[in-house]
């Protein structure tokens, strides 16, 4: 098992995809940690995956998971959960927005923590005002009908220990509720600051439509199954054990 696996979905992202590879490489390679990088492609129109197989020639660490036609951010993330096979797991964005340099302090937390996600404290830095404030309501709606505390559910900057992902159920739009996925089946989640950078080439795959009212309906289902777990405690086995007089 490698030390570390960090997982990006990728959708139309050729532009960034040299200089994310650049600067992650750099930041990793003085970890003194064996890792990989796993690009999952979802279905990219551009030559975002010339482009990892290029870097994959280059520097075996690289590994690209290609789905076959474009099936959303959380089918990309959960099919680099599958495929990564480091016993810590990060998962960030493709469009430079996530700073590499935020790694390591993220897996410092791990040895108290079982999951960490990033907290876009100066969000004001990278972001747009109309998507400033999509995101601040979009905060507030989820939080409120989730009985939740996250910041900013938004970032997918994230690092967990390999066990909390083992038996992790998705559906299509729950990469934003992954925090709140593992709390509810007694994982430790610490929410840290994180940078965002201005994205530099391309644009935002997401707007107020799908950042708000999209989500609003995978959110009732999240505040359904945090309703309806079973949270309870075996108190005595006796004679569980198989073939035991």
């Amino acid at each position: 098992m490698l030390d570390l696996s960090v997982v990006i979905p990728v959708y139309n992202e050729e532009e960034n995809l040299p200089p994310l590879w650049a600067e992650l490489r750099e930041v990793l390679q003085t970890l003194g940690l064996s890792f990989e990088v796993v690009f999952v492609d979802d279905g990219s129109r551009d030559r975002s995956a010339e482009l990892i197989r290029s870097f994959r020639e280059q520097d075996a660490r690289v590994r690209l998971v290609r789905l076959k036609a474009n099936a959303g951010e959380t089918a990309a993330t959960d099919a680099g959960f599958k495929a990564a096979r480091g016993r810590w797991v990060v998962t960030m964005d493709a469009d430079l927005q996530n700073d590499p340099h935020d790694i390591p302090a993220m897996l410092g937390h791990l040895e108290q923590w079982d999951a960490v996600t990033g907290w876009r404290v100066k969000r004001g830095e990278g972001d747009s005002v109309a998507r400033r404030a999509s995101s601040r309501i979009a905060n507030r709606v989820r939080n409120a009908l989730s009985e939740e505390t996250i910041q900013d559910s938004g970032c997918t900057f994230r690092a967990f220990r390999r066990d909390c992902l083992r038996g992790l159920v998705l559906y299509r739009g729950f990469h934003r509720f992954i925090p709140t996925l593992l709390k509810m089946r007694g994982y430790r989640v610490l929410e840290v600051p994180v940078q965002n950078r201005p994205r530099r080439f391309g644009h935002s795959k997401y707007g107020v439509m799908n950042r708000v009212f999209v989500a609003t309906a995978d959110l009732l289902v999240v505040r359904w199954m945090k309703n309806r777990f079973l949270r309870y405690q075996v108190a005595e086995d006796l004679g569980g054990e198989p073939g035991r007089e």
